[in-house]
Order: structure tokens, then C-alpha cells, then sequence
């Protein structure tokens, strides 16, 4: 199939709403049986589109349209003096570029991730089939950055990377290690990333103005944001 060809476009029923409780939430999802997901991804980035496990979906609320896709301009990124701090904090850990999947090692790290920032939540008793489910796809172009102190792992980076764009999938780490900032410094390493591989954005998924899980995304600048008239700076 060519990427032109026709590809069904789903709306899911109503569900919960991951930052709003007493909101629920709609998404659009492409097909996720389409056999050409591998070369709509990076379009699909563009669009505003973003990976959860095998599905690119889009959130689609009819009462609501908080959730807005955001990019950093990777060319024109400069990090500001709370990031240069991070980047000097962190210059004692390793960054390596590993094949995606499941071990051992990096499943006891996501567990203890989730059980200290999603405790109670459903997510804080994840399998290894749900790390495989979650963080990977077969037809996704993903790698893991590893963050390390010698040879223990300290975070896990997911990240895609198509022709025209780099996307921040998830990142765990250690919970304990929350003084390293170890969210920031991945997002950083993923500018880096970008840089080496010549592609002009990072995608971060979506920012949500005034939510305070999402305000992080604000400082790092340039960042772009998708509306109905397409990417533009925001303020």
C-alpha cells in the first residue's frame, strides 16, 4: 500500500480522563491493523498525532480541547540556565543508545517508577507483557536511551525516530534520584539525539496550558504548538 491510500480512522468511546477526573476523553486512532503505520507515523507526527504502544492516536473531546501537540524547534533550542545546571548535574552519567524491548533490568525500574508516581492507579502493576505493550510496536521505528551511573540504570528514555521528526514516547527512572532532574536531562539527550540525526524536531506530545503536569514543557524553548491553523511559537 502507498502512503496515500485510504487508512480508517476510529473514534474510541469515552473513557477517563488522565488529567481531569471529573472530565472523560475521546481519541481519533488510525487503524492500528493498517499495514503501513511505519510510513504514516512520521506524517501522523506532523498532524499532531502521537504513539501509545501499536496505536497513533489524537485526543478528540467534544467538550474540550486542553490537550494541544507541542514540538521543540531542535535548530534554534538553547537550554536555559535551570537545564545548563541539569546537564552539569547529570555529566556523570553514560547516555547509550540501546534496541528497544523487554529485560529485566529495565522492567524492575519501570515497576518502581510506576508504583512511586502512579500508585493505586492500575499502571504501578505492570507485567512484562504490559512494558512490551505500552512501550513498543512493531512497526514503530523506536530506540531506549539508557541513562547510567556505571552500570546501574538509572532511566530509560523511549524514543522514536522518523525522517522528519524525533518523538518522546516515556521516560522512567529511578524515583529515588528525583534531586537529578532525570525528566529534564532526558529531554535533553533527545534534543542531542535529534541534533546528531539531523531531524528538526522533538515532539513532546501534548501541553495543556495551566496544568501543572504539563507546564514543564513551556521551558524549553522554542516550542511550537498545533492548532486548527497549523504549528506556531508560543508566547
Amino acid at each position: 500500500m502507498r502512503r496515500s491510500d485510504p487508512v480508517r480512522l476510529f473514534q474510541t468511546l469515552p473513557h477517563a480522563c488522565g488529567y481531569y477526573a471529573e472530565r472523560t476523553a475521546q481519541n481519533l486512532v488510525l487503524d492500528p491493523a493498517a499495514p503501513q503505520l511505519d510510513q504514516l507515523y512520521g506524517p501522523a507526527l506532523g498532524r499532531g498525532f502521537r504513539r501509545a504502544g501499536g496505536h497513533l492516536y489524537f485526543p478528540h473531546c467534544p467538550q474540550c480541547h486542553a490537550c494541544t501537540p507541542c514540538r521543540i524547534d531542535v535548530e534554534h533550542f538553547e537550554p536555559d540556565r535551570a537545564q545548563k545546571r541539569c546537564l552539569k548535574r547529570n555529566a556523570d552519567l553514560t547516555v547509550v543508545e540501546c534496541m528497544p524491548g523487554y529485560n529485566r533490568e529495565r522492567h524492575a525500574l519501570y515497576e518502581r517508577y510506576l508504583r512511586a508516581r502512579h500508585p493505586g492507579g492500575g499502571m504501578d502493576d505492570a507485567d512484562a507483557s504490559d512494558f512490551r505493550r505500552f512501550l513498543t510496536a512493531p512497526w514503530s521505528p523506536t530506540l531506549f536511551l539508557e541513562l547510567r551511573l556505571g552500570h546501574r540504570l538509572q532511566a530509560v528514555a523511549v524514543t522514536d525516530v522518523c525522517a522528519n521528526g524525533i518523538s518522546a514516547v516515556y521516560t522512567f527512572y529511578d524515583p529515588a534520584e528525583t534531586v537529578r532532574s532525570l525528566g529534564t536531562y532526558a529531554i535533553l539527550q533527545q534534543v542531542e539525539l535529534a541534533r546528531r540525526r539531523g531531524t528538526p524536531w522533538l515532539y513532546l506530545g501534548f501541553w495543556i496550558d495551566g496544568h501543572p503536569k504539563m507546564d514543564y514543557k513551556r521551558r524549553f524553548r522554542p516550542l511550537q504548538v498545533r492548532g486548527t491553523d497549523g504549528w506556531r511559537e508560543l508566547p
